[in-house]
């Protein structure tokens, strides 16, 4: 099972739960930090880092005495990373997403594959569970590609595991609802999402939902600091049948644990189970909706 931890907005609370599933999480789990950008889960879970990966992304290298400037290549390029300035052929490989069709549709071959470093992979262990990270590279502006990579690991790990049991996996996804916030959530199993109740809090959540109910994954809401003003996102999940999990008041003690880098499960007990009743809350959807596709299936 992946369950995904979503925002529509940063500072949402979106890490601070996440760090805190993982830490009440009462079977084997992967702990994954896919907030490539700005990466902070391992503030919280401190994980033993026992390998760090350089990644990269395949773009092409000309060879402009086999280039006839034929212009296939910029045709078929979208993106705009190959551009015909007269009679030269420019490449732009900070706009190319490395899908390899100008390799294919060059008559000369003088496009070849060459690489670009997107960023770091990071593998470790939390207390015998693993823990994987992406770091995107200082300047680089795509980072799907590297989540890509980290839950290709993922995906190994999880294959893995098979024959020693199931194991499952909490992902912290970027927030907003972007590339690389879909990019996170699109294979997971539920979809927690995470929101304040301001107004501007409401509205990324709305927009959130609106662009994550596509994927017909479960999903269900966590409202933090619940005290402010919850009424509004408590009406939102009631007309599109959102489910609430649980509300989190404003807690100083709690803030004052987040500037330390303490997870929130760990300073308060009653928070503790909290979020235990999360994780039994999302098990039991996760379940309910493979029983009902194997039902629809029969």
């Amino acid at each position: 099972m992946i369950v995904s931890v979503a925002s529509g907005k940063g500072g949402a609370g979106k890490t601070t739960l996440a760090a805190s599933l993982i830490s009440v999480w009462d079977a084997p789990v992967a702990a994954v930090d896919l907030d490539v950008e700005e990466p902070n889960l391992h503030l919280f879970l401190r994980p033993e880092v026992s390998a760090e990966e350089t990644v990269f992304m395949e773009i092409p290298v000309l060879d402009e005495a086999k280039c006839t400037r034929c212009g296939a290549c910029v045709e078929i390029c979208r993106f705009k990373a190959l551009a015909m300035l007269g009679e030269t052929l420019l490449p732009f490989p900070e706009m190319c997403h490395g899908c390899g069709g100008c390799l294919a549709v060059c008559p000369e071959k003088a496009l070849s594959p060459g690489k670009r470093e997107l960023g770091v992979l990071v593998r470790g262990k939390i207390q015998g569970n693993e823990f994987f990270a992406g770091r995107l590279r200082v300047g680089e502006a795509m980072s799907p590609p590297l989540m890509r990579e980290v839950k290709r690991s993922l995906a190994a790990w999880l294959e893995g595991r098979v024959s020693l049991g199931a194991a499952d996996a909490v992902i912290d996804a970027p927030p907003g609802v972007s590339c690389p916030a879909v990019c996170a959530v699109m294979d997971s199993d539920y979809i927690l999402l995470v929101t304040e109740p301001t107004p501007f809090g409401l509205y990324d959540f709305s927009l959130a939902f609106e662009a994550f109910s596509p994927f017909g994954k479960p999903m269900g809401a966590v409202i933090n600091r619940s005290d402010i003003a919850g009424a509004p996102v408590r009406e939102f999940c009631r007309d599109h049948n959102l489910p609430i999990l649980a509300e989190i008041p404003f807690d100083r003690a709690v803030a004052e644990g987040y500037a330390r880098g303490r997870i929130a499960a760990d300073v308060r007990f009653s928070l503790r189970k909290t979020f235990e009743d999360i994780r039994d809350a999302v098990r039991s959807a996760v379940l309910d909706a493979q029983q009902g596709g194997q039902a629809c299936v029969k």
